[in-house]
């Protein structure tokens, strides 16, 4: 459990909040989003510090 942060952490809690809510309303695309999150929480997978963004130094 290290190198859990507070964006991993709500990721998780997003990732429980979703698959209970498609398990209560029978609507199990809800669970599609929580299994999105859930993986990028265990795997620390998404954009990280400035990694989403475009080099432009590169494109010139």
């Amino acid at each position: 459990m290290h190198n859990w942060s507070f964006i991993r952490l709500f990721r998780l809690a997003m990732a429980i909040f979703l698959v209970f809510n498609a398990y209560e309303t029978r609507q199990w695309w809800f669970a599609l989003f929580g299994l999105f999150f859930l993986v990028q929480a265990i795997f620390n997978l998404g954009c990280g510090q400035n990694g989403c963004n475009i080099d432009y130094d590169k494109n010139k």
